[in-house]
């Protein structure tokens, strides 16, 4: 398997720490990837494209201008191949995280026809116009744009859910990001559809970069190894990679691959590595992005880290090789000085 990524460009940190035993049930499973193995190979050891852009230190806040003029705009693609692993999640915490920062955000819901973007933020109330409506002339664009009221420099641009995949092509979706690129947006999300058909393919049209999301579930890396090659393909060469729902007792037992075998095993630059957290549920039945919680969990400081990363600032990634301790165990542990 390849071996662990240095530091990258923006300050994104190695998954080095949050290395833990091998796990023994995908010893076996190593040994099946085949073809995909060689291409995760290909893809670490092939020099990754450096962007000339304005990289921003963790010391310093952001200027959105200054960023703005010379970075000009971002259109990010967030996809996984397979479904439920927290696609739409990441784009609505990653995205209010990243406007909180001050930069102008919009995010596209590109999943015809079940749309759910507008859910999490909880603006499906003030859906009046699509992108739909846009492409057909109904509207303009400043119409069908939703302005979030926590946070103004958050738009956000759904997509119809009673038309079919096949009603969008890859030059109206091409389209639609130039629309929105003249609206002087910096950083452009775009929530791609599950799976690997039409949908996925429009939906990565006006896309320059890509973050992939998965799980450390054999089928889920299965299907993002897949994608990553598929961007590759179609010219995204600038991918990163979120491991989503960690659990480390699990993997501290042995029962679910670890951080770092998931990087191995796909060969992409770790963005961030996200816990699992029953607070997710929570805040998407309240349409609030988990960021947005008074006292934050350990999932929304991870959201919120692998935002400031996106942006160029230097952040470290949360520890999850350790479980949770209680307050028992804490206790016992001050009293008899063991770790």
């Amino acid at each position: 398997s390849p071996a662990p990524f240095a530091a990258s460009e923006g300050g994104m940190m190695t998954a080095t720490s949050l290395a833990a035993r091998p796990c023994p049930a995908i010893i076996g499973r190593r040994a099946h990837t085949g073809s995909n193995a060689s291409c995760s190979a290909k893809r670490a050891a092939r020099p990754r494209c450096r962007r000339a852009s304005l990289r921003v230190r963790a010391a310093d806040d952001p200027d959105p201008e200054q960023v703005a003029t010379d970075e000009g705009c971002r259109t990010i693609v967030i996809t996984s191949g397979k479904g439920g692993v927290g696609k739409t999640t990441t784009s609505a915490n990653l995205g209010m995280s990243i406007a909180r920062l001050g930069y102008k955000v919009c995010l596209v819901d590109a999943d015809i026809g079940l749309r759910n973007l507008d859910l999490l933020l909880g603006l499906e109330n003030r859906v009046m116009y699509t992108a739909m409506e846009v492409l057909e002339g109904e509207c303009r664009m400043e119409q069908a744009l939703i302005r979030d009221k926590r946070w103004r420099s958050l738009a956000l641009l759904p997509i119809s859910k009673n038309r079919q995949k096949y009603n969008v092509t890859k030059d109206s979706m091409s389209l639609l990001i130039d629309i929105l690129k003249d609206m002087n947006f910096q950083y452009i999300f775009i929530d791609c559809p599950a799976g690997i058909d039409v949908g996925f393919i429009n939906a990565i049209a006006g896309a320059n970069e890509a973050i992939v999301v998965t799980t450390p579930e054999i089928t889920a890396i299965r299907d993002a190894d897949r994608v990553a090659g598929l961007l590759e393909a179609n010219d995204i060469y600038d991918v990163k990679l979120i491991v989503n729902r960690v659990r480390a007792d699990m993997i501290k037992k042995n029962d679910m691959m670890s951080v770092k075998d998931v990087q191995e095993m796909l060969g992409v630059p770790l963005l961030g590595a996200i816990p699992e957290d029953t607070e997710v549920i929570v805040s998407t039945n309240r349409g609030e992005p988990l960021v947005l919680k008074k006292k934050l969990t350990l999932a929304g400081i991870a959201y919120e880290n692998a935002a400031r990363r996106v942006v160029g600032k230097q952040d470290f990634l949360i520890d999850l090789e350790q479980p949770k301790k209680g307050l028992l165990q804490r206790t016992k542990e001050f009293f008899t000085g063991s770790d």
